[in-house]
């Protein structure tokens, strides 16, 4: 999955919080393209969110971290 890859790209030490950014953009152009298609219901954030517990997405994650310091 992209999601994936990217997370175990960029998961380094100190850059958690770039991933959780990274995160909440892919969910919200998630909900803005789902909400174009949707012809007579609006994807509102409390569908946006049961949609997720449904399905959920990778949560970011560091994969690689810093070397210890002698």
């Amino acid at each position: 999955m992209k999601l994936r890859g990217h997370y175990e790209y960029y998961g380094i030490t100190g850059n958690s919080e770039a991933l959780r950014r990274f995160a909440w953009e892919v969910v919200a152009v998630w909900r803005k393209w789902l909400d174009r298609r949707l012809q007579n219901a609006k994807m509102t954030w409390e569908r946006m969110n049961r949609l997720l517990k449904r399905y959920p997405l990778p949560q970011p994650r560091i994969t690689h971290p810093a070397p210890a310091r002698s």
